[in-house]
């Protein structure tokens, strides 16, 4: 079985496994699969005419092995976190069907019975993205070489991932040495390394952080995957953590447009933007006395789409910062431009 601390040996490629999950908010992982390493995923697996459909060719369990994939992710987040009996019986028919098996669940394959011994049995292997086998250290606050760019939230689910994916496209397409450091299983899976931040013990949280971005050379940008947000009452903590473990130099600002709560807690409001900037600021400060808040990530993908221009307009007005939509705009946008300069004006 895989333990993971930094890179994985998950065999490519991939067929994503969507079950009978019908709420594209819960398959978050096949569909970042899907955006962000396509060439790697040559199919869907689902359980029901109604569940969430990648766009991608079809295959039952029994005609998967003709796909050509070599490993089996499973791509939603399960209700409740743990697998049914029909998904138990699924993922062991896979294991018979010749594939390796990749999970970002909380309930790990590994604490599976029945997966581990039909695995080890096949010669199969079971990945559980989440787990690492340490050990890690607590923070230690000390100044690294090298920069570093985090993407934060206004809440979770805003497009933190999706932003720092492009983020590091960006600098790369423009000659600026960046890398893409994974801080959820989504990411791991498109990275191939990483560490989930969210299955880390709270001390060491700001540790892995570290550990995720050490010294590097100078003109290096390590873009840094945010989790969370520091304004939801679930899941401030290991936004915290990250923020003083990565020491940004920059951060981008991620929000969705539209949204004013805190997704499934609608007594929460959102910040408003002057309220979520100092926020950041602050929080980041405590280890990077530089750090400022860059740029806006505006994801607009619920917006009709002759209400987003002016969403965009409104943000920047705001808040005087350059605001882009990770998934439309273009790299050669004011926005974008904006914001690698002043990435390279720290170089």
């Amino acid at each position: 079985m895989n333990r993971h601390t930094g890179s994985l040996a998950i065999r490519k490629p991939y067929l994503l496994l969507v079950g009978d999950q019908s709420e594209p908010v819960f398959a978050k992982t096949a569909f970042g699969l899907r955006d962000w390493c396509g060439e790697d995923c040559v199919g869907q697996i689902r359980f029901a005419d109604g569940a969430v459909d990648l766009g991608l060719p079809d295959y039952t369990p029994a005609d998967a092995a003709r796909s050509g994939a070599q490993t089996v992710v499973i791509g939603v987040a399960v209700p409740g976190g743990g697998l049914s009996a029909e998904w138990q019986e699924v993922l062991l028919a896979l294991l018979e069907a010749g594939f390796d098996i990749a999970s970002g669940l909380h309930d790990a394959l590994e604490d599976n019975p029945a997966l581990v011994l039909r695995a080890r049995a096949l010669g199969r292997r079971l990945h559980d993205v989440r787990r690492f086998a340490g050990p890690l250290k607590v923070g230690t606050g000390r100044r690294r070489t090298g920069r570093r760019l985090l993407t934060v939230g206004t809440d979770c689910a805003v497009g933190k991932k999706y932003t720092a994916l492009a983020v590091a496209r960006w600098l790369q397409d423009a000659g600026h040495p960046a890398t893409f450091r994974a801080t959820g299983q989504t990411g791991i899976l498109i990275a191939g390394e990483g560490i989930a931040v969210d299955a880390v013990k709270a001390d060491f949280v700001s540790g892995a952080a570290e550990a995720l971005s050490p010294d590097a050379a100078l003109g290096h940008w390590d873009v840094v995957e945010g989790q969370g947000s520091l304004f939801h009452p679930s899941f401030a903590a290991v936004t915290l953590g990250l923020v003083h473990g990565s020491q940004p130099d920059l951060m981008v600002l991620c929000h969705e447009a539209g949204r004013t709560v805190i997704a499934g807690l609608p007594d929460y409001r959102l910040p408003d933007w002057e309220s979520a900037i100092a926020g950041y600021t602050d929080a980041a400060r405590l280890t990077n006395p530089g750090a400022r808040v860059a740029a806006i990530s505006l994801n607009c993908g619920r917006l009709p789409a002759e209400a987003r221009a002016a969403a965009v307009a409104g943000a920047e007005a705001a808040t005087g910062l350059p605001v882009f939509d990770p998934m439309a705009s273009a790299p050669d946008s004011a926005a974008v431009r904006a914001l690698v300069g002043a990435c390279a004006a720290l170089d």
